[in-house]
């Protein structure tokens, strides 16, 4: 296959550039923001992406945010690409902070005990929910029985407050992304705009010049 890897990376080193992308983090920040900045549209269309982006980062549904931040800069009128880089927002760097402000959030909203909902650790809940979802596909095939206690504590104590909770953090974060952003881009576009311009400049008095040596018109 053309695009086949000649070194066949091992699970662990997949999960290793994961956490910690070859290169680091710094570069890999620069790489998304180049990218941003040179993506074709206004600043504000550009803008519009980062903010579904940043925005999606603040969801639970891990998995389908840049499925879900291309949807939603689709219906916003904004630069699905830039979205869809913007959920860089989103990184293992992030997603501890992310993911505690979203569900204490939802807590205060919710009017949940966040020490109660806490309690056994949410770490202790994913594993749970995995279980019972995994006994419950089982069942479909085999006589047992389905559980969904462990998945509705899951619901009730990190999804829902997840989810619920996001909106306000993702509101705030995406919307200071947004009007950093377009000042940013517009001004990058300018500068290349400008060094553009200055080169085409250069390739006609180039082909003036010539023309002079040669004693022709330029274009004939």
């Amino acid at each position: 296959m053309v695009f086949k890897r000649r070194d066949k990376r091992s699970w662990t080193a997949t999960f290793v550039e994961l956490v910690y992308p070859r290169g680091g983090w710094a570069r890999a920040f620069e790489y998304v923001r180049l990218r941003l900045n040179r993506l074709p549209g206004t600043p504000e269309r550009i803008a519009r992406g980062i903010w579904a982006g940043v925005f999606v980062s603040f969801t639970p549904f891990l998995g389908l945010h840049m499925l879900a931040a291309a949807g939603l800069a689709f219906v916003l009128r904004g630069n699905m690409l830039a979205a869809v880089l913007a959920t860089f927002f989103g990184n293992p760097l992030t997603y501890v902070p992310i993911a505690l402000t979203s569900m204490y959030t939802g807590y205060a909203i919710l009017g949940i005990d966040a020490n109660a909902a806490a309690k056994r650790g949410l770490g202790q809940k994913f594993v749970d929910a995995w279980s019972d979802l995994w006994h419950n596909v089982q069942a479909i095939f085999t006589d047992k029985s389905a559980d969904w206690t462990n998945l509705i504590q899951f619901w009730n104590d990190v999804f829902l407050p997840y989810m619920v909770g996001g909106i306000v953090p993702g509101i705030i974060a995406a919307t200071i992304c947004y009007y950093i952003s377009v000042p940013f881009i517009r001004a990058y576009q300018k500068r290349r705009k400008g060094r553009l311009m200055a080169k085409l400049a250069q390739i006609k008095e180039k082909a003036v010049a010539k023309a002079k040596r040669d004693g022709t018109q330029p274009g004939e």
